[in-house]
């Protein structure tokens, strides 16, 4: 019988899901996309070569695999196209592999003009810190009910009229209330059209798609983007992405039923992360030599895939993963960049949060209390041996064990896999997702 696996971001965001889903994709005929845009960033990599994937599903670089882009993906056609392109010419078949829903929101080039004259319009406190990349806006036509999808570069006549009418629309508030330049209805047709011959081949019902899959006894593994901290709904509000990051997408954003979503694997980093704006309990400082925060942030490389912004680093917060743990149904948890706590002295935990003058064991819902909330850690002791490229849990330090075993008791959840580097054997593995 097949099983099938949801992988989803715990924290801010980048935690390292890309490996883990090549790394599981030995076990799946299909690995699917179900949320986000070309905002997400998944590096991977392979030997000697190293995969920056913004739309393409991770499961790409495993051969014979298919890869599956669901309705609940906004989508940049003509960056999906570039990154098809670099991907062949690295040797990876992919037309004859992805498969694109044709429900999928098509962003736009007003899109993203709209993104960035917003955010440069916002006072510095008050700015999320997108990318600028057109995300929000084309869910703002989505729930609006004018989003032109990928089904609508069938009918050209219909795609221009409805693009026409968007445009008036949106080159209004460009021009009359951000300030800006408005976008040329005819430089959009044109691209729209050119890139549109080009995805068409790759169009298919992808819901009809996973359920022919799954009753032919293939695993799917459904791949999300950013981290549930982030979530429309659940995360640190309005400091969060524009779609909905949480495991129960996976179901709405592919078109298949949640009775079809058998195991949830929460992926977090050994301490945590986050990129822009928004509250974040545990921050450290990663500018000053010689403190945890600057090695977290050097030795883990901590800047973002797609802006290239330095993150935000601190240490492991277990209010924010019970938070995370309870919207996502998370079965078991995959540890990431335990490495990156090679050397350090002291660990610190924190396990609580002061708010308000009480004691508060979860991540407060809104941006407003999670910035009120004071941290209260408990200090571990840390180790000097490497940890890197550990591939049996003997091979870990004993402190590193007792640090994963406490993080563990903590959150209520099992530490199922171990992450001791980017490549694919540098894993541990406890208990195997698809077993």
């Amino acid at each position: 019988m097949a099983k099938n696996v949801v992988v989803v971001g715990t924290q801010w965001g980048d935690e390292g899901k890309g490996k883990i889903v090549d790394w599981l994709t030995d076990h799946a005929g299909g690995v699917v996309r179900f949320q986000g845009g070309h905002n997400a960033g998944h590096t991977l990599v392979v030997g000697e070569k190293v995969y920056k994937l913004n739309l393409v599903p991770s499961g790409i670089v495993r051969e014979g695999v298919k890869c599956y882009i669901g309705n609940g993906v906004v989508l940049d056609i003509h960056h999906l196209i570039s990154e098809i392109d670099e991907l062949e010419a690295g040797g990876i078949e992919v037309r004859s592999r992805l498969k694109i829903s044709p429900g999928c929101p098509l962003i736009l080039g007003y899109h993203s003009a709209l993104d960035r004259a917003r955010e440069a319009a916002k006072s510095a406190g008050t700015k999320i810190g997108t990318t600028g990349k057109g995300i929000g806006p084309t869910y703002e036509d989505k729930v609006a009910r004018r989003a032109l999808r990928v089904y609508d570069l069938f009918y050209p006549e219909r795609f221009a009229e409805k693009l026409k009418e968007n445009l008036d629309y949106h080159n209004f508030v460009l021009t009359q209330y951000l300030g800006a330049e408005p976008v040329d209805f005819d430089a959009v047709l044109a691209q729209a059209m050119a890139d549109a011959e080009k995805i068409k081949p790759m169009v298919v019902d992808v819901s009809a798609a996973l359920y022919a899959a799954n009753k032919s006894g293939q695993n799917l593994l459904f791949e999300g983007a950013q981290g549930a901290l982030l979530d429309i709904d659940h995360g640190t509000y309005p400091f969060v992405t524009s779609s909905n990051c949480v495991a129960g997408q996976a179901a709405a954003g592919s078109g298949v039923g949640p009775g079809m979503l058998h195991y949830v694997l929460g992926i977090t980093k050994a301490y945590c992360t986050r990129v822009g704006g928004g509250p974040f309990p545990t921050e450290l400082d990663i500018e000053t030599e010689g403190f945890p925060g600057f090695q977290m942030s050097q030795k883990g490389k901590e800047f973002g895939t797609v802006t290239g912004r330095k993150r935000r680093c601190g240490w492991f917060d277990v209010p924010a993963l019970k938070r995370s743990s309870q919207i996502n149904g998370v079965t078991g948890l995959c540890i990431t960049k335990l490495d990156v706590l090679d050397g350090l002295p002291e660990l610190k935990i924190c396990t609580g949060y002061r708010l308000h003058g009480k004691v508060v064991e979860l991540l407060p819902m809104g941006s407003d209390d999670v910035a009120a909330s004071e941290p209260i850690y408990e200090s571990m002791p840390g180790w000097n041996e490497s940890t890197v490229g550990a591939n049996r849990n003997e091979a870990l330090p004993a402190a590193a064990q007792a640090y994963l075993a406490r993080i563990s008791e903590l959150c209520e959840i099992p530490v199922d896999i171990v992450s001791t580097g980017p490549e694919r054997d540098e894993t541990i593995l406890r208990c195997h997702p698809f077993a």
